[in-house]
Formats: C-alpha cells, structure tokens, sequence
C-alpha cells in the first residue's frame, strides 16, 4: 500500500517541489495551503490539494481528516511552512515579533500534535522539519527569523528523543540558499530610519542581499531530493544539511560527526533506542 506524506506550505518553492517528487515516486500527497483554489499544477489521482493555515487550528484539524478519509492516515509529515522576518529588533513591532514565531514554530507546533495520535497508534512515522542553515549560524539583523528556527532546532532535538519511543522519526532538514521566492512574498524587512545608529548595518544588509547571485543557489527539487532520503533513512541521524555552500558554512562553526556523537551519547544514556 502506497505511504501518505501530508506538506504544510506546497504552494510553492520546496514544498511544492518536494509534493511533485514523492507523488512522481508514488507516494499519496496531501498538498496544503491556504489558498488551494490557486494551485494547478499538483492535479493527479495520489495528489490531494486542500487548505491548511498553520495559524487556523480548524484547517488544521479538516486537512488531517481530509488526508484520513482520503488515503488511511499521514505516515509521513514535512513541516515546511514559514517565511523570514528581518530587522533591528528595535524597530520591530510586537505583532511581526508574534507572528513569525506563531507561523514558523507555534504553527509547526500545531501541526505536529495534530498528526501525533494517529503515529501513536500505529507506532510508526516520519516528522521532517524544514529548518535551515539559518537554524545553527545567525546573519545580523536576523533576531527574529534565527530565533524561530533555532527554536525548531531545539523542538525537533528534544522530540527526537521523546518520540523514538512511539516508533516515530523526527529529522531536520537544513538547507542554504534556494532558488524559491524566499526573498519575495516570503520575506519581511522591517526598518525606522529614525534609529540611525542601526542604518549603516541596514545598509550592509540591503547591499549584501542586491550582491546576491540566486543562479548559484540550489533549486528546490534538490531539497526535496534531501527531503526525501532523510524520510527513508531508518536511522537515528536527525539534521540532514542540504546544499554544498551550507555543509561547507556549518562545517567551519560545527563538527557534524560530534552532533552525531552527541545524540548517539545522549540516547544511550537515556536507553533510547
């Protein structure tokens, strides 16, 4: 029987690319979000368009039963909704500091308890979550949207453990600059000019991003491709890195074999599996 993946944020970029490989490869895909009337693309008989709004716990709830009634239930879930909001703290309001972190972790938050019974019950499945490269290094003026996925690191380091003794897998996938429009509708720049101490690294900032050349970024179906051996790996490796520039930047501040190392300490001294 063909295994059902349910993806937050298919619209477009890596959840759109990561719906069309595992459906190409015959997986049943719920395809989520918010304004699935747009979406023409993803049409097949395995593929299941519907809304999710990770701020609406009531699309949260239709969509999982919608992927029940649909295919037998979600063996697989890619947490992938989220944006980035940038800035000097100073001049953020509290309703953006809010609501990056209601979408890109409380939303994933909400998500993930909602699939979690049924994995209970059956004792199997794969949470993935999208972080980045951003989840483990920071960018200046990048308080809000570093925050939010480090806390995902964490969420999804802890869940690791808690949920290896339900038979469910968590992994992250981090990936490094993506061909997506990440920096378009996904992006949120927030800046006072009267806070003139911050401009000169505002400056930097919008220099360094018009510097940016997106054509050597990796495409979106290389992050699915990521995406898609973290949830066949059977092991209990948790953070896949996805693209060469981000394994070569975490490389310089981390040592992957001592994360790896660390877990593995970590799961034995608990008798985790």
């Amino acid at each position: 029987m063909a295994k059902t993946i349910l993806i937050t944020g298919a619209s477009s970029g890596i959840g759109k690319a990561t719906a069309a490989h595992f459906a190409k490869h015959g997986w049943n895909v719920v395809a989520t979000m918010r304004q699935p009337a747009e979406e023409h693309d993803l049409a097949a008989e395995n593929v299941l368009v519907t809304r999710l709004d990770v701020l609406d716990d009531a699309s949260i709830a239709s969509a999982v039963a919608e992927a029940d009634a649909r295919f037998g239930g979600v063996d697989v879930l890619l947490n992938n909704a989220g944006y980035g909001a940038y800035g000097a703290l100073e001049a953020t309001s509290m309703e953006v500091v809010r609501r990056q972190f209601d979408v890109n972790l409380f939303g994933l938050v909400a998500v993930t308890k909602a699939v979690l019974p049924n994995m209970r019950a059956k004792r199997n499945g794969v949470i993935v979550n999208v972080s980045s490269v951003g989840g483990r290094m920071c960018y200046p003026l990048g308080a809000l949207y570093h925050g939010s996925k480090w806390a995902v690191e964490g969420l999804s380091e802890a869940l690791h453990y808690e949920l290896a003794v339900l038979g469910v897998r968590v992994k992250l996938v981090e990936p490094g600059g993506v061909d997506t429009d990440f920096g378009g509708r996904s992006f949120v720049f927030t800046n006072d000019e009267s806070l003139a101490e911050y401009q000169p690294m505002v400056s930097a900032m919008v220099s360094a991003r018009e510097a940016m050349d997106t054509r050597t970024f990796q495409k979106p179906s290389g992050v699915a491709e990521v995406i898609w051996e973290a949830v066949h790996d059977p092991s209990a490796r948790l953070r896949y890195v996805s693209g060469e520039g981000a394994k070569v930047l975490l490389e310089e501040r981390f040592s992957l074999e001592r994360d790896e190392a660390f877990l593995a300490a970590m799961r034995e001294r608990f008798g985790i599996a």
